[in-house]
């Protein structure tokens, strides 16, 4: 006989699930809500406003990194050498990838100003685990900048693995610089060029 307390119990389990089930947000909206919070936190901060480079780098790892697949993007951009790698070296090219990326992202929002972004519902199915939303960067008198986001839908929702940008995808511009610099200096000197690079950012302030 099943018990009132087993039927309790596999109630809650059901209940929990379907939450924990309800809780991947859609990728159109998951971007747009990205969107919507940030350049409002950057219009209602002066100190963002002003460039201050502290404040645009922790709105940038709180509201923008966690919704990025780094460990994906440094495969796809190492390539056929990601192989290769020591799980030590793995580690340290995701780890300069995605400072290399946070100094991306600080530059782009020290220059914005008032841009209006779309984002176009996207195409998917109940089983698609990879979409690719559109977006639209406008600005009164500039040209809109279409901004591509390539999803993947992982257990704790969608993450970004690649970023198209007017049609040049950012990791495989990255594929060629990396490629070139293992077939000359191997995968240590890649971690090292990134990591310097790094590093002297941080000193000139994130230029």
């Amino acid at each position: 006989m099943i018990t009132l307390r087993k039927i309790i119990l596999w109630v809650s389990m059901c209940c929990a699930a379907g939450v924990a089930h309800a809780e991947i947000i859609a990728p159109d909206t998951l971007i747009h809500n990205t969107v919507q919070e940030v350049t409002s936190i950057i219009k209602q901060d002066k100190d963002i406003q002003s460039g201050d480079q502290k404040k645009i780098t922790d709105l940038v790892e709180a509201k923008v990194l966690p919704h990025f697949d780094f460990s994906r993007m440094t495969q796809l951009a190492v390539g056929k050498f990601w192989r290769t790698a020591t799980p030590e070296q793995k580690q340290a090219l995701i780890t300069e990838f995605r400072n290399m990326l946070v100094r991306t992202y600080t530059k782009v929002f020290t220059v914005y100003h008032d841009q209006v972004i779309e984002v176009k519902p996207a195409k998917i199915t109940a089983d698609d685990t990879e979409v690719t939303v559109k977006t639209v960067i406008s600005k009164p008198g500039s040209q809109p900048i279409l901004v591509d986001y390539e999803m993947k839908k992982a257990d704790s929702g969608w993450k970004v693995f690649d970023i198209t940008i007017d049609g040049v995808s950012m990791v495989m511009s990255y594929r060629g610089t990396f490629t070139s610099e293992i077939q000359e200096n191997g995968i240590d000197g890649l971690i090292k060029t990134l990591s310097d690079k790094n590093v002297n950012s941080v000193a000139q302030g994130g230029r």
